[in-house]
């Protein structure tokens, strides 16, 4: 997964009228960014786990495990970066997500 190099690693406070012009409400939004921060914590976890995986070893000991200084890079890089719902947040406000109501859908075909 690719994250943008702009998306702050904190939190930033944000004004409602910002996050509800995308869906007209702010539950919505809540929902929808939420929803998206979920498949992006899920898409990091198996990305992560693939590449650990590649140090993992039927017989390994704690020595190994502490001593490996690659593992040990990628682990802290992926803690570095920013939590999926900042990341989720700034592909909402930058109108990069896609999303429908299943009402509307329901509307168009009757």
């Amino acid at each position: 997964m690719e994250i943008k190099k702009n998306i702050p690693n904190n939190t930033v406070t944000r004004k409602l009228a910002e996050l509800e012009e995308g869906s007209g409400n702010i539950y919505k939004t809540v929902n929808i960014i939420a929803r998206r921060a979920n498949q992006i914590s899920s898409e990091l976890k198996v990305e992560l786990n693939k590449k650990l995986a590649d140090f993992s070893s039927p017989t390994d000991n704690m020595e190994e495990t502490f001593e490996n200084r690659e593992q040990i890079e990628i682990s802290r890089y992926y803690e570095r970066l920013p939590k999926p719902v900042i990341i989720a947040t700034e592909e909402f406000l930058d109108g990069e997500l896609y999303f429908k109501n299943g009402k509307d859908k329901d509307k168009t075909e009757a």
